[in-house]
């Protein structure tokens, strides 16, 4: 008998136009949540893409959001998603698909494309679902994503999951893999890497399922979101709203009850937890300082860090904390300034973009050290971390979009 898991089978939909790399290159594009202040890095992608089909055409990049672009880009997104009817998403998989992901540095990132199922998955802090949160979800972050989700049609997952692979269940998926099964095998546009996909179907997908089950079972919190946290929670948000309004017994058999994503094992050597830094625009920068310097000295402190503006940079240690992490005493710090000064913070992963962003006139930078990724699911068993502690590598590391799956009935 087959074992009902968290972690399901999917239909699994790609572009079945795509045949050969250049395509895929110009189909797959970035998560939508990165390169946030650099509007250069999504007008090359316009100019890769020039106008052919692309997962961009179903996506909002937040680096629209607030600009004179947002509002052209919202319809586009509604608007292809309305034509989904004369899609080129076409090719079904129905299984799972194991993924090989070559980053920058080399090393290989093994990822399995299935579905969650939002039954199992509580983003609260007081949680106790096998599914949780690793960071805290802010509120307010939701409902304009949850409006997205609820207008479109099929969903692309730029969501990565985290598993607590006692079992091997990574070795397991890795040994289905053939090259016969191969779908897709590709570099990533704009230094993303190299992607290649295998599906596992059929005779294969009972194997796997069998491994995913003993896992889940074997570990005492089987999942924490990694990648996507705030997407996830507008998929679980979206789906509550159609259990009220249908009712539970219907609702349970609506396929936006699970969510597409790619799992992948916290012990895997190419998983790197970076920090994701702080820069503060529109502020004034001597009153920041001024308040900043009522909490920090360059002396003593268990919690330290590096501040750059475009005349300095040096190390601070809070004398102050509010957090038993640095990211919780330094957002708690940013938080409580914004609420009564002029300025927004915005959330960077890659220290090269931060100095960069620092050098702008009313900018002040913040860096710190990353997260020991080893204690991440004994931490999570308490309550989630302060948000955007941590980033799975840099910017360019992140999950492209490219499998979808339909969630409208």
């Amino acid at each position: 008998m087959t074992p009902e898991c968290i972690f399901s089978t999917a239909d699994i939909l790609l572009p079945d136009y795509v045949k050969s790399s250049k395509e895929f290159e110009k189909w797959s594009v970035i998560a939508c949540d990165q390169f946030t202040s650099d509007l250069s890095y999504w007008n090359q992608t316009e100019s890769i893409i020039n106008g052919t089909p692309s997962t961009y055409d179903y996506i909002l990049p937040e680096a629209f959001l607030g600009t004179d672009r947002e509002a052209e880009k919202t319809a586009d997104f509604k608007s292809k998603m309305s034509a989904l009817s004369s899609s080129p998403l076409t090719k079904e998989v129905n299984g799972y698909i194991y993924i090989e992901r070559t980053l920058s540095d080399g090393k290989i990132r093994r990822g399995i494309l299935g579905k969650l199922d939002l039954e199992h998955y509580d983003y609260a802090a007081d949680s106790s679902s096998a599914v949780r949160a690793t960071e805290q979800t802010v509120a307010e972050r939701i409902p304009a994503r949850r409006a997205l989700r609820a207008e479109a049609v099929i969903e692309l997952p730029h969501i990565m999951v985290f598993a607590d692979d006692v079992t091997g269940l990574f070795e397991t998926a890795k040994s289905l893999a053939n090259e016969e099964n191969v779908l897709y095998d590709f570099e990533l546009m704009q230094g993303g890497g190299h992607i290649k996909g295998y599906a596992i179907e059929g005779e294969l997908t009972e194997k796997l399922v069998q491994a995913i089950s003993k896992n889940e079972s074997s570990a005492s919190l089987p999942y924490a979101v990694g990648d996507g946290n705030h997407s996830l929670a507008a998929a679980k948000s979206h789906f509550e709203m159609i259990k009220a309004k249908l009712g539970k017994e219907v609702a349970m058999h609506h396929p936006a009850r699970y969510a597409l994503c790619e799992v992948v094992s916290i012990y895997d050597e190419a998983i790197e937890f970076e920090p994701i830094h702080r820069i503060l625009k529109g502020v004034d920068v001597k009153k920041l300082l001024s308040a900043l310097g009522e909490i920090t000295s360059d002396g003593a402190g268990d919690q330290s860090i590096r501040l750059i503006t475009a005349d300095a940079e040096n190390t601070l240690r809070f004398t102050k904390t509010t957090h038993d992490m640095t990211v919780g005493t330094l957002q708690n710090f940013i938080d409580a300034y914004l609420t009564e000064n002029a300025g927004v913070c915005d959330y960077i992963h890659g220290e090269s973009e931060l100095r960069a962003l620092a050098e702008n006139e009313n900018s002040v930078a913040f860096m710190f050290e990353g997260f020991d990724k080893s204690k991440l699911f004994t931490y999570i068993k308490n309550g989630p971390m302060p948000r955007k502690t941590f980033s799975m590598g840099d910017a360019r590391s992140k999950r492209y979009y490219l499998e979808a799956r339909r969630i409208a009935e």
